[in-house]
C-alpha cells in the first residue's frame, strides 16, 4: 500500500510515531528509575489497584520505599496512574503533549510501546516485526511486574527487590539489556513509519 493510498488519519499517526521514535532513539537511556512507577501507583492508598494480590512489604513498607528514593518516571502512561500523593514526588510531570520531548529508550514502558506502535502502523508493519515487538514487550512486562510492590511468587514470578542495592543493580542491568534489544526494533519501526508518513530518512551531513 502506497503512502498516498493510506487514510489521512493513518498518515498522521505515522508522522507522530516517526517523530516520537526518532526523538527517543536520539537520547541516552536513563536507568535510574528502578521501577518505582508501580510503587507510586499504590503510594498512600489503602486500596491498591490490584487488590487480588498482596503487597510484599505491606502498605506502610511500600510507602517507605517510595519515600526513600527519587521517583524518576518519564512516561505519561505510567505517571497518569500515580496516586495523588505520589504525583508531587516525581521529578517531572510528564504529559501526552511532552511525550516526543522527553521519552527515552531506557524506559520499560517506552520499550513495551514498540508493540503498540507496530500496530498503529499496520498494515504497513511486517508481521515478523509485530511478533518481535510483542515478544520483547512480554519479557519487559515480566520484569515490570517482578519489580513491582506486589508479591507474585505464588504465580511463579520471584521478586526483583528494588528496595535493596542488589535488586536495584539487577533491575538496571535488565533494563539496559532491554534497551539494547529495543534499539534495532525501533530502527525497523522508524523505517516503516517513514513509509506511512511519506517522510524519508534525514540525509546525513
Amino acid at each position: 500500500m502506497t503512502h498516498a493510498a493510506l487514510p489521512a488519519e493513518r498518515r498522521e499517526s505515522g508522522e507522530f510515531v516517526l517523530r516520537l521514535l526518532r526523538a527517543t532513539r536520539a537520547r541516552p537511556a536513563r536507568l535510574g528509575c528502578f521501577g518505582l512507577h508501580e510503587w507510586a501507583m499504590v503510594y498512600g492508598d489503602d486500596r491498591p489497584r490490584h487488590g487480588q494480590v498482596p503487597l510484599r512489604l505491606g502498605a506502610a513498607g511500600t510507602d517507605a520505599v517510595v519515600e526513600s528514593m527519587p521517583v524518576r518516571c518519564t512516561h505519561h502512561d505510567a505517571f497518569r496512574f500515580f496516586t495523588p500523593a505520589a504525583r508531587p514526588l516525581n521529578e517531572t510531570t510528564p504529559t501526552r503533549a511532552d511525550q516526543v520531548r522527553i521519552e527515552q529508550p531506557g524506559c520499560l514502558h517506552a520499550t513495551m510501546d514498540l508493540y503498540k506502535w507496530a500496530y498503529k502502523l499496520a498494515p504497513a508493519t511486517p508481521s515478523e516485526l509485530v511478533a518481535d515487538c510483542f515478544e520483547l514487550a512480554e519479557a519487559v512486562r515480566e520484569l515490570d511486574m517482578r519489580a513491582s510492590p506486589y508479591d507474585l511468587s505464588a504465580l511463579g514470578y520471584p521478586a526483583v527487590r528494588i528496595e535493596t542495592p542488589t535488586g536495584r543493580a539487577e533491575y538496571a542491568h535488565a533494563q539496559a539489556a532491554f534497551a539494547d534489544r529495543a534499539g534495532p526494533l525501533r530502527d525497523r519501526l522508524i523505517a516503516v513509519a517513514e513509509q506511512v508518513a511519506g517522510s524519508p530518512a534525514p540525509v546525513a551531513r
